[in-house]
């Protein structure tokens, strides 16, 4: 479906202007081509280069300016790793001379800058450290620091740090020298003298040592979005509002000037005020007639008052606007200061039409209908806005531990006390309005239940950003220790915020095991029944709950990591397979696919899933494993494999670089595999969780697909995205489908296409052929039997049917 390849991206087809954004020392330098030996299109890079050489161009935003710049300096790294073959892309190491342990800094797309998350520049906290100690740094602070820490004094502060639980582990490095201190301190010299020899050559690059903090960290069963220091930033992103503000000087400063001209105009008017009776025509007595004794006085006072507020309050325009009441009653009022013969009888009539357009809206300035009415406005100017709102929350949020969640929210949400209104404004009893509660909640301690219910948690990507705060107690479930349990739990969730590389060849991403010191920890490890079965229990809940919350959305591979880590802790071996990038598919895939579709096979056998996308599931069961030698030896195996077969359900064959073939290929295997669906049904026993809920997931899934296709695409490439993911929650709705009853079935179609008739005619001609297809297969018929239907697939080498005929969009 997606034709273009990964060169011709978003921003990647533009050729950016020479020198711009390529450092002198790139430029002088001679590209070698067999430096790219791992097949990797450089237009991706270039793309983001000038995507973000165009925002640091164009952007009014000063901030988004300095991020668009750090960018530019990101991806210049990666460019010059990739073409000077610095960088070995598709590789577990892409950089050369650093272990696969390190946490690299990794960019969209999975590409390595070569910086290190554990390295750079000194940071502040270690300055802190330098100076708590008194360390002289040498030239090389960080160096001196992991030194520190292996002295007496430097071991005896990690261990009273591990005790207290007051430290934070960013990145996984920086629990290294805490287990090193867990080591000696139980006695166990070797295994420390073991991994310090490991770790020991990047002390002068590599923080291996903690950050301190004030507080300890939380663990449990309950979880939260953001901690408070981050919800802190959002909050002070807010703003006045310039229209608010302005608003506000309207009603508070030029409003009682206005009311006071008018005042003074009607000291003038013989008879009773003008006014507009009910069929507009205007009657009343004429201004201008006579003048009190200070009149001129008066109104020059006020010209004067106009003026010297006006130097002060600009944010109003509508003041100096030549059309308005009140500019034009100004203009008047100066007219005849300077020569009251310039008031003749076409001003005098100007006037007193002004005064009645005044007196017919508010009454005159001082009648009690004008008064609570000006009451109402000031009441209401003077009232609470997010900007003085939003002060108080963060003079609240303040008082709390900032690198965690709060547990009761009362306290930061309740209604704006006497002080706080003297200091930022909003009056006393004012409630916190949804637009701050939504931020607040961000950083609310709940069960992911009550967080994806209040719409905290909005996707699967969010899900999978609060999980590694349940895995990591989970996976340190089988420590006893509760000082290296805490240790691992933070080291695990420090590891979980590791970015993933982009791999190529069936390479898999560093598994946690893999860091010398968890390896060490590894060992002190027992596994208990209990803990299997809490993993077990909450891989169901989590499962159940993704699957009921965004049934229409296959699970992303963020989440998929930790289904796969609880997975682990269970004891299951569950075949759960990641979503693959059709810009970098390689044209094969892993057994782990292969035992996938087989359990789809096993349980979708003769069902709605295999009739509609005509599959052949018995041959699906017979399709070779590969073992490892077949992929050294053969590279693709000659027999009928897996991706060969997802090629001949495609109708295509791999090709390298055409990401539409590739995606094709990409759909089949998710279409074979349902992407997770059986083996989570199959393996956790699903169905008796979510047997109630499958017509109404399957209803939510036909819902969003019709909302989403008539959404109006800014482009044809997001077209193509919408006709992508609109076919993936298809998809997911066809497995539902296939699980429930035959009733439950027909009154899904009744529904369907009751439902689709209430939609415009225009989509209800583009989504029939959909619609009918499925029809046909509930039927038991083929969908090729009727030209009029169509397999909804997302993936395609031409023009999707969900454009129309050529020329239709």
């Amino acid at each position: 479906m997606l034709e273009r390849s990964a060169s011709n991206r978003e921003g990647a087809g533009a050729s950016p202007a020479p020198g711009l954004f390529l450092s002198q020392s790139i430029m002088e330098k001679e590209y070698s081509t067999e430096s790219n030996n791992l097949g990797i299109n450089p237009g991706f890079v270039i793309g983001q280069l000038t995507k973000a050489l165009k925002t640091y161009e164009e952007h009014s935003d000063a901030k988004t300016r300095q991020r668009a710049q750090a960018k530019i300096e990101k991806w210049l790294q990666v460019f010059e790793g990739i073409m000077l073959g610095g960088n070995e892309v598709g590789s577990r190491t892409p950089v050369s001379g650093i272990p696969q342990w390190a946490t690299l800094e990794v960019v969209t797309g999975g590409f390595a800058t070569g910086n290190l998350l554990a390295g750079g520049e000194i940071r502040e906290h270690e300055l802190k450290l330098l100076s708590d100690f008194s360390l002289t740094s040498d030239g090389n602070p960080r160096q001196t620091l992991n030194q520190f820490f292996l002295t007496d004094n430097g071991v005896s502060h990690l261990q009273e740090i591990l005790a207290t639980g007051r430290f934070e582990v960013e990145v996984p490095e920086e629990g290294a020298l805490l287990v090193v201190a867990w080591l000696l301190g139980q006695g166990h010299s070797q295994a420390a003298r073991e991994l310090l020899e490991v770790i020991g050559p990047y002390f002068s690059k590599l923080r291996f040592y903690p950050i301190p903090t004030d507080q300890p960290c939380r663990f449990g069963s309950r979880v939260y979005l953001q901690d408070v220091e981050s919800t802190l930033e959002n909050l002070n992103k807010i703003r006045p509002n310039p229209r608010i503000l302005a608003q506000l000087e309207a009603i508070t400063i030029w409003a009682p000037l206005y009311d006071k001209t008018v005042s003074l105009f009607l000291e003038t008017v013989e008879g009773v005020p003008p006014f507009l009776n009910e069929d507009q025509a205007l009657l009343g007595g004429w201004p201008c007639q006579t003048f009190p004794t200070g009149w001129e006085e008066r109104a020059q006072n006020l010209l004067d008052e106009y003026v010297e507020k006006r130097c002060v309050h600009q944010l109003c325009g509508k003041p100096e606007r030549k059309k308005e009441n009140f500019s034009q009653l100004r203009f008047y009022l100066q007219q005849y200061l300077d020569d009251s013969n310039l008031i003749d009888e076409r001003a005098v009539k100007r006037i007193r039409l002004l005064l009645a357009r005044y007196i017919s809206r508010r009454g005159t300035p001082d009648s009690s209908i004008c008064q609570e009415a000006r009451e109402r406005q000031v009441s209401q100017a003077n009232g609470a806005n997010y900007f003085e709102l939003s002060r108080v929350v963060i003079s609240r949020l303040e008082k709390y531990p900032l690198k965690s969640g709060i547990e009761d929210l009362f306290p930061v949400t309740d209604l704006i006390n006497e002080q706080e209104s003297q200091q930022f404004g909003p009056p006393v009893s004012t409630m916190i309005p949804v637009f701050l509660l939504r931020k607040i909640e961000r950083c609310c301690v709940e069960s992911i239940e009550i967080l994806v219910r209040n719409g905290v948690i909005k996707s699967g990507e969010t899900l999978a950003q609060v999980l590694p705060q349940i895995t990591s107690d989970l996976r340190a479930a089988g420590i006893t220790d509760p000082q290296l349990q805490q240790l691992y739990a933070s080291i695990y969730r420090a590891f979980r915020r590791r970015r993933s590389l982009l791999l190529l060849n069936l390479e898999h991403q560093v598994q946690i095991e893999e860091l010398p010191w968890v390896s060490v920890v590894d060992q002190f490890r027992h596994d208990n029944l209990p803990s299997q079965e809490l993993a077990t229990q909450t891989l169901r809940e989590v499962s159940a709950l993704t699957l009921l919350s965004f049934p229409h959305v296959i699970i992303p591979n963020k989440l998929l990591q930790e289904l796969k880590a609880l997975a682990k802790v269970s004891q299951l071996n569950l075949p759960l397979v990641n979503e693959i990038a059709a810009d970098i598919f390689m044209g094969d895939f892993s057994n782990q696919f292969n035992k996938a579709a087989k359990q789809s096979a096993e349980m979708l056998s003769g069902t709605l899933y295999e009739l509609y996308y005509g599959i052949d599931f018995k041959s699906v069961s017979k399709i070779f494993e590969r073992q490892e030698s077949d992929y050294k030896r053969f590279g693709r195996t000659p027999k009928i494999s897996f991706a060969k077969l997802c090629e001949i359900r495609a109708g295509v064959e791999y090709g390298g670089w055409n990401v539409a073939v590739n995606g094709m290929i990409i759909e089949q295997q998710q279409i074979l595999t349902t992407q997770n669906l059986a083996v989570l049904f199959q393996n956790l026993n699903l169905m008796n969780e979510l047997k109630d809920r499958l017509l109404s997931m399957a209803r939510g899934c036909f819902t969003w697909i019709s909302t989403r296709l008539q959404q109006k695409s800014p482009s044809w490439h997001a077209s193509l995205i919408t006709f992508k993911n609109t076919a993936y929650a298809w998809r997911q709705m066809v497995f539902y489908l296939s699980l429930v009853s035959e009733n439950d079935l027909l009154f899904f179609l009744d529904w369907a296409q009751d439902y689709l008739s209430q939609q415009p005619s225009v989509f209800q001609s583009q989504f029939h052929p959909a619609l009918l297809g499925l029809q046909l297969a509930a039927s038991e018929k083929s969908i090729e039997s009727d030209r009029n239907a169509r397999r909804f697939l997302g993936w395609t080498n031409g023009r999707h049917w969900l454009f129309g005929p050529e020329g239709s969009r």
